[in-house]
């Protein structure tokens, strides 16, 4: 999936679901998630959203790739042009973490949950 396809579907399912002001963090930390994806994985890359269940719920987000290794989270220097990509999903997400693949379990899942607005 090229990441401007998974932030236009991102955006289109929030609209769907009444959550466009949860829009702009989403797609910038599906940006991010994807572009990893895109430059360390081969192979599907699926983005997936899980509507949230009541108004305290939150809105999860998965990003999953073929490739089994974690993610690292690096320390950028302050002139490095990337590096930062976990650290967005860690500072703007109530949660997230690392997991199995998607539906055929191989590969892995990273994940994040984003609190509704209110």
């Amino acid at each position: 999936m090229a990441v401007r396809r998974a932030r236009a579907a991102v955006r289109a399912q929030l609209a769907a679901w009444e959550l466009e002001a949860l829009s702009d963090v989403t797609v910038l930390l599906v940006s991010e998630l994807v572009t990893n994806s895109l430059r360390y994985a081969s192979g599907p890359i699926d983005v997936r959203l899980v509507r949230p269940a009541g108004p305290r719920g939150a809105l999860r987000v998965e990003v999953s790739d073929p490739l089994p290794d974690p993610p690292r989270m690096c320390a950028a220097h302050p002139d490095d042009e990337g590096g930062r990509g976990l650290q967005l999903v860690a500072g703007a997400s109530r949660r997230w973490g690392i997991g199995p693949g998607g539906a055929g379990g191989a590969g892995k899942t990273v994940w994040f949950e984003l609190a509704l607005p209110g």
